[in-house]
């Protein structure tokens, strides 16, 4: 029961700056109550249990645990019980103040005179984790979860509790252990904790409990909270459940509730790539028309949207359009996505320029110069190719099996079969490589080069794929045979 609180003593009201403590004579005591510093013990003068309690209250809340612990030495060797309020404010001043081991005797003192509540376990519950680690706080849990008539006292905020905690600690399989438990135990959840249990598993990355959170907390007459719904759209979209993540999203704007940038960013990605290009530029109308300003991730998806759907040019626009008007901080992700856009038009010299920008604002990396040799490679531009591997070099940036891949296909198509060579003798051996550069030479009627290099790919052990055998096949003379 709340008490009215009641002042310390008249010293303090007085002064204000002194400690203040019982101002009883102390006694020479000998029983040991356990306390870590053990606190003076004092012939108590008043007896009123409440005017003592709202004492230990009022100096717990103002972190004065030495002479709160006097008083509630005192009242327990007077045989005196102090209110689980003032237990409990007690063991909160004394988390704060790292005295978890005092924590441990006054919470043993609340068991043992049966006055604990579900607060005095969460409070214990979130003292241990801190103290213990997770593993302490999940045992105690379920080792005073499994007491006689603990259904009383654990209700929905112990729950919470240890939901909060397992959160933390990704510990997805013990958060829906636990949810099912205070079910099963007749404890309802409240709207706190569906919140927890949505947030936690997604945090943990399973949306599947997450909805079933989340459709169970509307069922059960719950408003959701706007940040449950953004973790419910983020969540459905990064799993490519773009019409569930549509479904939240139309609610909230419905319900007139703004979904977050994130969230807004999330779903126009997962629109994009589902191709629904229309509803991806509509989420982006509604995005701007609740203030938030469209960010690179915004502008990355909605790119992306129109590469999906082969509106390469209209990507190329929209790109144009951001860097006019400086719409947003451009960043690798962006620029790789509009290069992609130029290699797949062969526009290597718009990819130039765009490469030349990237360099002087960032710092360019390797899938951003395989786009533009891409784009070299598709229009037939071999010695352009070569220079942007060379700058690409130059700029300390490694080559991958991609680039050389491009490169060499330009080589073949532009009859530079030197720098084939070369290109086979810098790169690590590999098999694509080597059946590449085979199969364009047979194609290409080098025939006396292609056995030169498929000699070569067999001294470093690689095993020539199907098309390359039977071209080799087709250009040995009579009576030559292959080796296996």
């Amino acid at each position: 029961m709340h008490q009215k609180e009641f002042p310390p003593c008249e010293e303090e009201n007085k002064e204000h700056q002194k400690d203040c403590r019982p101002t009883e004579t102390p006694l020479t005591a000998s029983i040991d109550m356990g306390l870590i510093n053990e606190p003076e013990v004092h012939l108590l003068e008043e007896v009123d249990q409440t005017v003592l309690s709202n004492r230990i209250l009022v100096l717990s809340r103002r972190n004065k645990i030495r002479s709160a612990l006097e008083y509630f030495r005192s009242m327990e060797l007077s045989g005196l019980c102090p209110t689980i309020h003032a237990c409990n404010s007690l063991i909160s001043s004394l988390l704060r103040n790292g005295r978890f081991d005092d924590c441990l005797k006054v919470f043993d003192f609340t068991r043992r005179r049966k006055i604990t509540t579900g607060h005095t376990y969460s409070l214990m519950l979130t003292g241990l984790a801190n103290a213990q680690g997770f593993h302490s706080a999940l045992k105690s849990f379920k080792e005073s979860g499994s007491e006689h008539d603990i259904e009383k006292i654990f209700d929905a905020v112990v729950y919470n509790t240890m939901i909060s905690i397992c959160g933390k600690f990704h510990e997805w399989i013990e958060i829906e252990r636990i949810w099912r438990s205070m079910k099963v135990k007749g404890c309802a959840p409240s709207q706190v904790t569906y919140h927890l249990l949505v947030s936690s598993f997604v945090r943990c990355g399973q949306v599947e409990l997450a909805l079933d959170a989340y459709f169970e907390m509307v069922q059960n007459g719950f408003e959701p909270r706007t940040g449950t719904m953004d973790a419910i759209i983020s969540a459905c979209a990064k799993e490519g459940k773009w019409d569930a993540a549509l479904g939240v999203f139309q609610k909230m704007v419905i319900e007139g509730l703004h979904p977050n940038l994130v969230a807004c960013n999330a779903l126009i990605n997962s629109l994009g790539k589902a191709g629904k290009l229309k509803l991806a530029f509509q989420a982006h109308d509604v995005m701007k028309s609740f203030g938030h300003k469209p960010d690179a991730y915004t502008f990355n998806a909605l790119l992306s949207a129109l590469n999906k759907a082969n509106r390469h040019f209209d990507s190329l626009q929209l790109f144009e359009k951001i860097e006019e008007n400086e719409l947003c901080q451009l960043n690798v992700h962006v620029y790789n996505t509009v290069l992609a856009s130029c290699s797949k038009l062969g526009l290597w010299d718009r990819a130039l320029q765009i490469i030349y920008q990237m360099e002087a604002r960032l710092s360019a990396v390797t899938v951003s110069y395989n786009l533009v040799i891409r784009a070299c490679e598709r229009a037939r531009k071999p010695k352009i190719a070569l220079q942007v591997y060379t700058r690409m070099v130059h700029q300390k940036c490694k080559p991958d099996v991609f680039t050389y891949l491009s490169l060499i296909r330009c080589c073949i198509w532009g009859d530079l079969w030197q720098e084939v060579e070369e290109i086979l003798k810098v790169a690590t051996p590999n098999v694509s490589l080597y059946n590449t550069a085979v199969q364009g030479m047979c194609l290409r009627g080098k025939i006396n080069l292609a056995n030169k290099i498929y000699d070569k790919m067999r001294e470093n052990g690689l095993q020539p794929d199907g098309k390359t055998r039977a071209l080799m096949l087709q250009n040995l003379p009579k009576g030559a045979v292959v080796n296996r």
